[in-house]
């Protein structure tokens, strides 16, 4: 099919909501074209960020039915988008929700019953694009890279600031990517201390002082000092990160001054020598974490439209499920760490 009507659809670390993106893909001598026709964010309320953030506390039985449930809503969200948009999609692509991340012991799962979404929808439903990278050896992680390789490529990186920032480059003609480490999550649970789900423009964190001792034990964390590949998940936040903030007696203020500089610092020695950079994700909405990240780099720092801010995960998960439906590699091996690129993603 020369022309796709793609749906992506993406539910972030940060908990924020449901990304839906409905876009056009047309290969024109050889090379991908994109329109970003419609897109929306449905916020979650609290009994879906309650059940998706306790989900891996669930047993095995609770969480296969919560994998159905989730599948129901996300299907019911979509059909609802067509409805109200009148499109015509030929196939929607979901990332789901992760609740278990752990590739050195080959494993991932992201709960949204593919089939549970196609109840409501009249067209193919691709979803779990993750397992198969990691069962093949690879991290299952970042995805996105693809995308940014064959529908930016103008750009030298691609960083998406998250629940978790990712950057996308190329080092010797190869597309490489990893995490760089969490950046709203531990923001955003620092703010529900004070009943707010994030620190809207950085303000809260403006006003604080770093605190040098922890600035330099997140620092020096393990991880920074790991070679791509390399992910991390919600694990690595619950067993690390949360404990070394929460041992600390700063203020709240301080402590989401402390969080920016660090991430912003880890961000700046990650962008290295790339000229001129994309920020997409909702951390790009925070002022002062990317005035923090242009005081630390050289790099031009391009911030696109709000749309592609929000939209260019749900995009490029929409673009991973056309390459699905036309059998072409959509996971890099360079990117992952898997034995060889190749094309994932389960149709129902």
């Amino acid at each position: 099919m020369a022309i796709y009507k793609a749906i992506g659809i993406m539910s972030g670390t940060s908990l924020d909501g449901l990304d839906l993106a409905y876009c056009i893909f047309d290969k024109k001598q050889g090379k991908w074209e994109y329109q970003i026709i419609k897109s929306i964010t449905i916020e979650y309320d609290s009994k879906w960020k309650d059940k998706l953030s306790n989900a891996h506390k669930l047993s095995s039985e609770e969480l296969t039915k919560l994998d159905f449930e989730f599948g129901d809503y996300i299907g019911r969200i979509a059909a609802a988008f067509i409805k109200r948009q009148k499109l015509k999609p030929n196939l929607i692509a979901s990332h789901g929700h992760t609740v278990f991340h752990n590739p050195k012991e080959n494993y991932t799962l992201q709960i949204g019953k593919g089939a549970a979404i196609t109840t409501h929808v009249n067209c193919n439903v691709i979803s779990d694009f993750r397992s198969q990278d990691v069962a093949m050896g690879g991290q299952g992680a970042p995805l996105v890279p693809i995308g940014d390789e064959l529908l930016f490529s103008e750009y030298d990186a691609c960083i998406n600031l998250g629940g978790v920032a990712n950057i996308s480059t190329k080092k010797n003609s190869n597309r490489i990517a990893w995490d760089i480490g969490f950046c709203n999550m531990p923001m955003n649970n620092l703010m529900l201390e004070i009943g707010k789900s994030y620190d809207k423009d950085g303000i809260n964190a403006s006003k604080g002082s770093i605190n040098k001792q922890l600035l330099e034990e997140l620092n020096n964390l393990e991880y920074y000092f790991q070679t791509y590949p390399k992910s991390i998940g919600r694990e690595q936040f619950d067993e690390i990160i949360k404990p070394i903030i929460n041992k600390y007696n700063s203020s709240l203020n301080d402590k989401l001054r402390t969080w920016v500089e660090h991430i912003s610092e880890k961000i700046a020695i990650d962008i290295g020598s790339n000229k001129n950079v994309l920020l997409t994700g909702g951390g790009t909405f925070n002022k002062f974490l990317v005035s923090q990240i242009e005081e630390k780099s050289e790099s031009k720092i391009i911030i696109p439209s709000k749309q592609l801010i929000d939209s260019k995960e749900a995009l490029i998960f929409a673009f991973l499920g056309v390459l699905r439906m036309e059998n072409e590699i959509n996971i890099l091996s360079s990117v992952t760490g898997a034995k060889k690129d190749h094309c994932s993603g389960s149709i129902d």
